[in-house]
């Protein structure tokens, strides 16, 4: 009777409002009622008291700044939760979202607005920020007249579309009339300096409309900003883990070298999740260093600052410095430097030159095309470490204070010389009780289904495998049988199958129901996990139907894409739809988060 009353009283609440409480308690019993109804009850009294302190605040609107991130690997988040406590901290109202958990249809009634988003992939939107940027390209945006918006754009100049994700969302928003409080930023992968100074100059931008429109700025009393993580270790603060073992998963005659790599956590405190991904800091070795000290005629004795540390140059390309990655930037002021007419040809050449980026180091270039250079000069082409990311390959139900991770090797030979990847070196050579600093980057995007009795379909090629180690560890936690499938690939079964003895136990147990492996080079034509996901359309599209969701692991560049084509030919054959159809098929797949990818 009372909740019929409230819809015919002068009741402060919507009819929304109404109807979501009627539903609410409908499934309520009568001690959760009673819960509810205290609750409610408290929540009334402190807001009580918080009016009555706070009486300044009573006489305007407080004018909220929405400040949204579009992340992949967690830098976009990280800037943007930056952002939100310095904004908090000036007395801004706040609201911070990811992309991912706005409602697009919100969107008009906002008047400031601060974007943070990364590109992924070839110039594509991060996961959680595809919504709305389909949202602001379709004919379904409003005109944002009142808004007042920001974009600060995360990317790598390695890439064909840098920035593309943030310049897209800067054209939209001024397309629709919203005015720019700052011109778009676009940053590069050492990103901290120009996103604190973007930081800084929007939210004096911000102060003269907050002041305008007559909304109070008052201190934010609690625990902060919602969402924010409250880890105490993060990628600017990592934990010293201990690493445990780094064991070599391929056989003697595999030509390539992956470890399977056990870390400590200890008692940080360190939480993750299956699908979460673990960020590794790594040193450079003091063999590469001594090679680039060598052919720069340099001293690594030589005394430089960097920031606010002091130290030797050789210990500064040890610890602070990117060695193994270059970027275009660097291509451009070394052909500067050098004067050679084929690497200043290559630097003119954007194709030419993210071919030459991708396939060469800072000690081949520094081979190939001699240059003088001092060590000032040196430090200043030269980015910062950044950490890597590896997918968690287990669960805490099962390894409780240790994480896994299934790490490649990467290694290659130039003009006679071998070239390996920074973190993958150090974490291969890494001997029991290293040190090695961490932290974990959440990643909601790629998790199991909330009901575990959900079917899944994991494909993981190579180390793509990792994620769905740490998968079928959580489920056979959860007591979970059946209703999995793996699909995986390497290039032979003898020396490349990673995690064999574990796969086939899970098999034998029930935990997993199917298994389909694709060895390429085991025969005279190469069999990949496209053609396996082809040979068994039918059944893979009857799972699909029945509610199974699919991931995939692995290579962005190939893989994915071609895994992508073999679901959709699927869809066409067995599905009885258009390509058209087929498309917008996964693509509602991916929305309801049943088409889940974790590629790089």
């Amino acid at each position: 009777m009372l909740l019929k009353e409230l819809s015919s009283l002068a009741s402060p609440l919507s009819s929304g409002q109404v109807d979501k409480l009627k539903q609410l308690t409908a499934e309520l019993s009568a001690v959760q009622l009673a819960w509810v109804s205290g609750y409610l009850s408290a929540t009334a009294e402190q807001g009580a008291n918080l009016l009555g302190s706070e009486t300044a605040a009573q006489s305007a609107p407080a004018q909220t700044i929405t400040i949204l991130y579009g992340s992949q690997t967690g830098n976009g988040r990280g800037v943007a939760s930056e952002l939100a406590a310095k904004a908090q901290a000036q007395g801004y109202a706040v609201n911070l979202a990811s992309m991912g958990d706005y409602k697009v249809r919100q969107l008009k009634q906002e008047t400031i607005l601060l974007a943070v988003v990364s590109t992924h992939g070839e110039g594509e939107a991060p996961d959680d920020a595809i919504e709305l940027h389909k949202f602001l390209a379709s004919k379904r945006a409003p005109k944002l007249e009142n808004l007042n918006y920001s974009v600060l754009a995360l990317g790598d100049s390695s890439y064909e579309f840098f920035c593309q994700t943030g310049k897209d969302f800067d054209d939209r928003l001024s397309a629709l009339g919203a005015k720019s409080l700052q011109a778009l930023v676009e940053c590069d992968v050492d990103y901290e300096s120009a996103a604190q100074l973007w930081q800084e100059s929007v939210l004096e931008a911000v102060k003269p409309l907050i002041e305008t429109s007559g909304a109070s700025v008052v201190p934010l009393s609690g625990s902060g900003i919602p969402g924010v993580a409250a880890s105490e270790f993060t990628k600017q603060k990592p934990y010293t883990a201990e690493l445990l073992v780094s064991q070599k998963l391929t056989g003697r005659g595999s030509d390539r070298d992956v470890r399977h790599v056990e870390i400590d956590l200890g008692e940080s405190g360190l939480s993750y999740q299956a699908g979460d991904a673990l960020g590794v800091w790594f040193t450079n070795t003091e063999t590469l260093v001594e090679e680039l000290l060598t052919k720069l005629s340099l001293d690594g004795d030589e005394a430089v600052t960097v920031g606010k540390d002091a130290l030797s140059l050789k210990q500064t390309l040890i610890e602070k410095k990117e060695l193994t990655q270059i970027y275009p930037g660097l291509v451009k002021d070394w052909a500067a430097l050098s004067g050679n007419a084929e690497l200043l040809s290559i630097s003119d050449d954007k194709e030419l030159t993210r071919q030459f980026v991708r396939n060469n180091q800072l000690a081949d270039l520094v081979a190939t095309y001699s240059a003088e250079v001092t060590s000032t000069q040196l430090l200043a082409m030269l980015r910062p470490i950044t950490p890597r990311l590896y997918s968690i390959a287990s669960s805490q139900s099962e390894v409780e204070s240790e994480v896994h991770l299934t790490v490649a090797l990467v290694e290659d030979e130039r003009e006679g010389a071998a070239r390996y990847g920074g973190a993958s070196q150090f974490l291969a050579q890494a001997q029991e009780g290293q040190e090695v600093k961490v932290y974990v980057e959440p990643n909601k995007h790629f998790r199991l289904p909330e009901n575990p009795e959900t079917p899944v379909i994991m494909v993981g090629p190579g180390t793509g495998i990792a994620p769905f180690r740490a998968f079928m560890q959580e489920r056979a936690a959860q007591g979970i049988e059946g209703n999995s499938w793996l699909i995986f690939g390497n290039p032979h079964f003898e020396q490349d199958f990673l995690y064999q003895t574990e796969w086939q136990q899970y098999l034998q147990d029930g935990s997993l129901s199917r298994i389909d492996l694709a060895f390429s080079r085991d025969q005279a034509h190469k069999i990949y996990v496209q053609h396996r996901i082809a040979e068994q359309g039918e059944e893979l599209w009857k799972w699909l139907e029945s509610g199974a969701h699919f991931y995939i692991c692995g290579d962005a560049e190939r893989m994915a894409k071609d895994v992508h084509q073999a679901l959709l030919d699927i869809a066409v054959k067995f599905g009885g739809k258009t390509e058209e159809e087929a498309e917008a098929y996964f693509e509602q797949l991916r929305s309801d988060k049943r088409y889940q990818k974790d590629v790089y």
